[in-house]
């Protein structure tokens, strides 16, 4: 080979490896936009999966509300001289309360009251010895529904909801503290435009009414029941209420004796206890 034509091999070869480096080079960024490209649709992605994620979590139904309050209350009976809740499931998503049957030898007294209403406080002072005595001793049931009617006078804290939140926890998990712990919300009631009690303070007033039960205390701290809270009060704030003729429930406390609606006003005080004994024997069956 002449030196002319080994000059030129050399030349021919240094051209293919040249050729060959620019070919890898333009592979090796082919490559590098592809994956910067499945990275950014992999994070978007991501970011949708994320997003749907938070928005299915916010719009998911409220979760079931608590055990023994398959009517949106707590029914209470007595035996054998005791005041006892009627057990029942928890109300699972998607399905409606059922209305409590009425209509047997006993006298229904359903109240639907708020925590911090003033009024409930009232007549649970007043009327609750003589009430519990008919429960006692089996001419009466008690009904009791817990409504979170007054959250705009706690300064934001919603106690209304709040407390009674609390109540479903014991009535879930330790039902027979329930009508101890009613009672005690209203002992230790806070005044209106105020924040009232703190979750942990009703864990512990829940303690000392009897709920020993472990389950309660972060069941009250986590306000597991507020959302049902909200959808009974809507309930009983838009739907017919069950066993009476009334349209809604306008005010508290509402309580009705045998599907009757006790009326306070001027001539009968939520405090007389001769007007609301001589209304139940009217409607009812207690002597």
């Amino acid at each position: 080979m002449t030196e002319h034509e080994s000059g030129r091999a050399h030349r021919d070869a240094a051209r293919e490896r040249a050729r060959a480096a620019r070919a890898k080079d333009r592979a090796r960024r082919r490559r590098r936009r592809v994956l910067g490209t499945s990275g950014i649709i992999v994070g978007s992605l991501t970011v949708v999966a994320v997003v749907v994620v938070v928005i299915a979590n916010s719009v998911q139904p409220a979760g079931p509300g608590p055990r023994n309050t398959a009517s949106d209350g707590v029914l209470l009976t007595g035996s054998n001289g005791r005041i006892v809740p009627v057990e029942t499931r928890a109300v699972p998503d998607g399905e409606s309360p059922t209305p409590t049957a009425q209509g047997g030898s006993q006298t229904a007294i359903t109240i639907y009251a708020d925590y911090m209403c003033p009024y409930c406080n009232q007549f649970e002072t007043a009327q609750m010895p003589q009430i519990r005595q008919w429960v006692e001793d089996g001419t009466a049931t008690l009904e009791l529904h817990p409504l979170g009617l007054l959250d705009r006078v706690s300064l934001g804290s919603r106690y209304s909801t709040r407390s009674a939140a609390a109540a479903a926890c014991v009535a879930d998990h330790d039902p027979d503290a329930f009508l101890a712990f009613n009672s005690s919300l209203y002992e230790h009631q806070p005044s209106e435009g105020t924040r009232g009690l703190t979750n942990d303070e009703l864990a512990s007033l829940a303690a000392d009414a009897g709920a020993t039960d472990p389950a309660v205390t972060p069941c009250i701290t986590r306000q597991d029941f507020a959302g049902w809270v909200a959808d009974a009060t809507n309930r009983a704030m838009n739907d017919p209420v069950p066993n009476s003729s009334l349209e809604r429930i306008t005010s508290t406390p509402t309580i009705i004796v045998n599907g009757e609606q006790y009326d306070a006003d001027g001539s009968t005080s939520l405090a007389d206890t001769d007007a609301f004994a001589a209304f139940v024997r009217r409607h009812g069956r207690t002597s």
